[in-house]
């Protein structure tokens, strides 16, 4: 593991600073627009794909819901391998591979006329989709310069969350027409948005540290350094705290709804107004977050307020039970906008110490290892909320809010941990 720190990166550094919509940057531009490609097809297919299986497939809404299920888990073990792939042959051609293989399974839910056919093209779309996560990272360190690479990670989850939403509204209007024919060309669109960038991927230039590596064969790496992310204890201990903040987007996407529906007295549209207040804030305070945050030190500091804020707005969504309904928006929106600062410092603490914690000689596995903890944590997040949260009212927001608290702080002895177990290879 890399336990070296750097120095902290000067408040509005070249990459990120804009000229008209998009960065300087070259390389960071491209990269924007490649994510601003696929993250606005994906926003148009998320919210129309289960009522696409459900009223057009013909397939229950159980059984989507049970054929999901096992897609991610075969995406949750796609992100290793497919991590080691990158290291052995270069992130952008891996990259592109796993993104023209998303855009043909993607493209294949369109010949979708059973349960067995849906189920075979989940499990492809959610095996390379979720490897692509971890390829993704170490692409992004292949290419973007150390000292800024935070920073621009910051600037397009910026903009995965602007396109998605125009995507969303777009899909919005498919779901108003609910015809068959509306539904197919979301589907096609998003699975175009994944071609382009796949064909984009493979121009970009390595930044100088990668160009190096690049330039020795892979294979003589040593052994110990292909396949040490799956074994190395407090990286993995790391990966887990990190996955437990990762929770609070299944608190957000699932947890919430169900809360203001059944257990408040605030009406519906309030799950509107949560949204809402996340997409605008993330979009407004990424990139400032990761600035703090942008070597070991001011990552282990983020995690650690991340975890405090987001038990503090498990809270604040509790009290939000019993009030009159303007009342209940209002505590939401609060709990809302607590709930953001954590996500943006969690984020980017998190992309740090999965980038600086990790062996520079094997940045795909490492990166895989990470997403794959993620990963992990999107697929139970939904039932762990529900049992929690939504069961339990009070007492359940309390344990979360005592998990989030923990994570976070417990980042500070992980890391160390870690630290010391990077003193291995002398490079401290």
């Amino acid at each position: 593991m890399t336990a070296t720190t750097q120095t902290p990166a000067p408040p509005s550094p070249p990459a990120t600073r804009a000229a008209g919509l998009l960065p300087v940057d070259p390389v960071l531009r491209r990269l924007a627009v490649m994510t601003s490609l696929n993250s606005f097809g994906n926003g148009l297919f998320f919210p129309v794909s289960v009522l696409y299986f459900t009223r057009v497939c013909g397939i229950g809404a159980t059984h989507v819901g049970f054929g999901l299920t096992v897609a991610g888990l075969f995406g949750v073990a796609a992100g290793i391998p497919a991590g080691r792939a990158s290291d052995r042959w270069g992130s952008r051609r891996v990259i592109a591979a796993l993104w023209l293989g998303c855009g043909a399974t993607m493209a294949a839910y369109s010949l979708v006329d059973g349960y067995a056919g849906f189920l075979v093209a989940a499990i492809c779309y959610a095996s390379l989709n979720q490897a692509s996560w971890g390829v993704k990272s170490a692409l992004f360190a292949d290419v973007l310069p150390a000292a800024t690479r935070v920073e621009a990670r910051g600037y397009l989850r910026m903009v995965t969350n602007v396109t998605m939403g125009a995507g969303g509204a777009i899909g919005a209007v498919a779901l108003q027409a609910d015809t068959r024919a509306a539904y197919l060309a979301l589907i096609l669109v998003n699975a175009a948005t994944y071609m382009v960038p796949a064909v984009l991927v493979r121009s970009l230039p390595l930044n100088p540290a990668a160009a190096a590596r690049d330039a020795q064969s892979t294979a003589e790496a040593p052994a110990e350094s292909r396949w040490r992310a799956v074994r190395d204890l407090p990286y993995l201990a790391v990966t887990v705290l990190n996955a437990v903040t990762v929770l609070q987007f299944s608190l957000l996407e699932v947890g919430m709804p169900l809360w203001i529906v059944e257990n408040t007295d605030a009406p519906r549209w309030s799950v509107a107004v949560v949204m809402i207040v996340n997409c605008v804030l993330v979009a407004l305070l990424q990139v400032r977050a990761t600035r703090g945050a942008s070597d070991v030190p001011g990552a282990v500091r983020a995690m650690g307020r991340a975890g405090l804020l987001l038990g503090a707005a498990c809270v604040v969504f509790a009290l939000s039970a019993g009030l009159s309904p303007l009342w209940a928006v209002a505590v939401l929106a609060a709990g809302a906008m607590i709930q953001v600062f954590g996500e943006v410092l969690s984020s980017a603490g998190g992309w740090t110490l999965g980038y600086e914690l990790a062996d520079s000689r094997a940045q795909g596995v490492y990166q895989g290892v990470f997403s794959s903890g993620s990963a992990v944590a999107m697929m139970a997040g939904p039932a762990l909320v529900t049992v929690t949260a939504v069961g339990h009212g009070f007492a359940g927001w309390a344990c979360l809010a005592a998990l989030f608290a923990t994570a976070g702080l417990a980042v500070r002895p992980a890391v160390r941990w870690a630290e010391r177990d990077g003193e291995w290879r002398g490079e401290r």
